[in-house]
């Protein structure tokens, strides 16, 4: 009995079964009914079987009453006999063959009946619930179709509205069978998972469009997570003309046509495809929808609602710029007179900030709106505020030469020498669009180049080979000679180009022939490699540095001084010393370094220590001093009688012995 444990862990694996999405879960759910089954019989059986074995009287038992020698007969017999009787006695279908006879299989028969009864109604529960779950869809389908036909038909809808709606409720029964459209699974799951679905599926088809041309990614990954797909049948309305605009469609596939109803006949002035998108118009500009958008085959669009859209603008105002100017492009691309209409309602929507989208100062620059800009402006609006690449409206509206933005702008306090992210100042996107006016205004108000990237200017300008560009950049303050962010330089840039009349100018503004670029080339190396000989020789004509030459001993002499004199030149004292003694010339056969090279002697200068005045050696005044002294063999008298001196003091501090052992030992 105790083995019937193991039951719990045929139990376990049929749950796993169960859950898992590799097996059918019909099939699962049936094997595990009819092994059940198939158990609960086997142990009916057994139990069957023990009760008349170990009876005290064989004949009085549910078997012994038919076959009195059933104990002779084979295991296998006696085990089908019993589940014989087990199965008729479930089944409820007892042919009257066999019956209990005595009280203990009596007793045991009504609880196996009382089981039976139970677990009966638990086999027909749950392949009733497994079979008609299969059929409720079909059924739930059929009673929404004979609603819909008897709304349409109870209130005279025409033929046309009521094909439509029976077309949308047979592709929605078919996308929910078919596992198309689960939008209900989508939405139980996490955020970041549903916007990871998104954007693996829709990504790369929104990039695509057209109203998002420029955007950031971020902002594309958000708007992608906010859009809902959906299916639409053939001849399906998904837009109608003149409704309010509240969603605009992106077509993943499909075709729909743009209709336009006029004296009560539909007109088709159009088609949008794969990638298009509708309704935009309506959405942006906040007019009622255009036209009536339907589709012609089998289509699934994505749909954007107008205030998730405009809530993300809100936070990415530089991308509603981007949005608005695609729009508006778009707009006036299309020649349709209509298109044209909206194109200048819009426009002047715009000039007086009645748009739901955010704008920007530099949406207004990039128009040459100054209206818009000072209503914009007045609206207290940073006139300073970049966009992604660092640039303000003054850069825009000085490299567009329009001097009405760039003096409102001044006016309310733009600065004038804001750089961008490449070092451009306004005053330069002036130049280079040579508006006179603006730079003149620019000047007037303070700007100068000096806050730019100088270098990069003047290496623009002499790629383009324009002289005067570069008087200019010097003229409002720029240095021509700086280097570039890449490390390059004008000058070298001119004799890339051999122009030497830039090059003349470029050295006559003091621009370094020998300071090297970011591959370590000097103008002058790269002159001599490039074989400018016009640019060499100029190079060589240049005037040298002076340098102030080394007085000669004589010269010091000259001076008034010994060679440890010292000349003052205003209120600073400059140390002077002797040079050394004559060095004889070199002479290679004494010379005992590698390969015959002079030895190096290292440049002494005034700073050096070892040209400090020399303190007192006493090396000479110690004993080994005196001892050195003695052991060098001079014979002149002074160094006798010093000697025969020392030895006295000697004799006097060491005594006897000590004094024989010094002088025998040095002797």
């Amino acid at each position: 009995m105790l083995r019937l444990w193991r039951l719990r862990r045929v139990s376990r694996f049929f749950a796993r079964l169960e859950k898992d999405k590799n097996y059918s879960y019909f099939w699962t759910r049936c094997a595990k009914l009819v092994s059940v089954t198939l158990f609960v019989i086997h142990m009916a059986a057994c139990i069957f079987y023990r009760l008349a074995a170990h009876y005290f009287n064989p004949t009085e038992t549910w078997i012994g009453s038919v076959w009195e020698d059933f104990k002779t007969e084979s295991l296998y017999s006696q085990y089908i006999k019993s589940l014989y009787w087990s199965i008729t006695t479930m089944a409820t279908v007892g042919y009257g063959d066999l019956h209990a006879v005595n009280p203990n299989e009596m007793t045991f028969d009504v609880m196996y009946m009382l089981f039976n009864l139970a677990l009966t109604s638990y086999i027909i529960g749950n392949m009733t619930n497994l079979v008609v779950h299969a059929a409720t869809r079909t059924r739930h389908f059929r009673d929404t179709i004979h609603a819909a036909s008897s709304f349409a038909q109870r209130n005279r809808l025409p033929v046309r509205l009521q094909d439509q709606m029976i077309a949308h409720l047979t592709l929605k029964y078919r996308t929910d069978s078919e596992g198309l459209h689960q939008q209900e699974a989508i939405d139980s799951l996490p955020k970041a998972i549903r916007s990871s679905i998104a954007n693996y599926l829709f990504y790369s088809l929104v990039d695509r469009v057209y109203l998002f041309r420029g955007v950031s990614n971020d902002l594309l990954f958000q708007l992608v997570s906010e859009m809902k797909a959906e299916y639409f049948p053939p001849k399906e309305d998904v837009i109608l003309q003149n409704e309010a605009p509240t969603d605009m469609y992106f077509l993943v596939s499909g075709v729909v046509e743009h209709i336009v109803h006029k004296n009560a006949i539909e007109h088709v002035v159009g088609e949008a495809r794969t990638g298009d998108v509708v309704g935009e118009i309506g959405v942006l500009c906040y007019r009622p929808q255009l036209f009536t958008v339907r589709t012609k085959r089998l289509s699934q669009l994505l749909r954007l609602n107008r205030t998730s859209f405009l809530n993300l603008i809100q936070a990415n105002v530089g991308d509603g710029t981007i949005i608005m100017n695609n729009v508006l492009q778009h707009l006036k691309e299309n020649n349709d007179p209509i298109m044209q209409e909206i194109l200048s309602e819009t426009e002047h929507m715009l000039a007086q900030g009645r748009m739901d989208l955010p704008l920007t100062l530099c949406f207004a620059a990039t128009r040459g709106d100054d209206l818009l800009l000072h209503h914009i402006l007045k609206r207290g609006s940073d006139p300073n505020e970049a966009d992604n690449g660092a640039r303000t409206a003054m850069h825009i509206a000085a490299s567009s030469g329009n001097d009405h933005c760039v003096a409102l702008l001044l006016e309310y306090g733009g600065d004038p020498n804001k750089k961008d992210s490449e070092g451009n100042v306004p005053l330069w996107d002036a130049m280079l669009g040579k508006h006179e006016s603006v730079i003149k205004l620019l000047v007037e108000n303070g700007a100068t180049l000096s806050s730019g990237d100088t270098g990069q200017f003047a290496f623009t300008a002499v790629e383009q080979n324009d002289l005067e560009l570069l008087n200019k950049i010097v003229s409002y303050g720029g240095d021509v000679t700086r280097q570039t962010s890449s490390g390059t330089t004008a000058l070298h840039a001119a004799i890339s180009e051999g122009n030497i009349d830039i090059v003349k100018f470029l050295l006559d503004q003091g621009a370094d022939i020998d300071l090297p670029d970011s591959n370590g080339w000097t103008a002058r190396a790269l002159a001599d490699h490039q074989g400018h000989d016009e640019i060499k020789t100029l190079f060589q004509n240049r005037k040298e540095v002076i340098k102030r030459p080394i007085p000669t001993i004589s010269q010091a002499s000259k001076l008034g001084g010994s060679s440890s004199s010292s000349t003052v030149i205003g209120k600073k004292r400059i140390a002077k010393y002797g040079s050394e003694p004559m060095i004889a010339p070199y002479d290679p056969s004494t010379d005992y370094s590698p390969r015959g090279v002079m030895p190096s002697v290292p440049e002494r200068t005034w700073t050096d220590d070892s040209s400090r005045r020399r303190r007192v050696n006493t090396f000479r005044n110690s004993l080994f001093g005196i001892m050195s002294a003695a052991n060098t063999g001079k014979s002149t008298i002074e160094t006798n009688t010093f000697f025969f001196l020392k030895l006295v003091v000697i004799r006097t501090c060491y005594g006897k012995n000590g004094f024989l052992n010094i002088y025998i030992r040095y002797r």
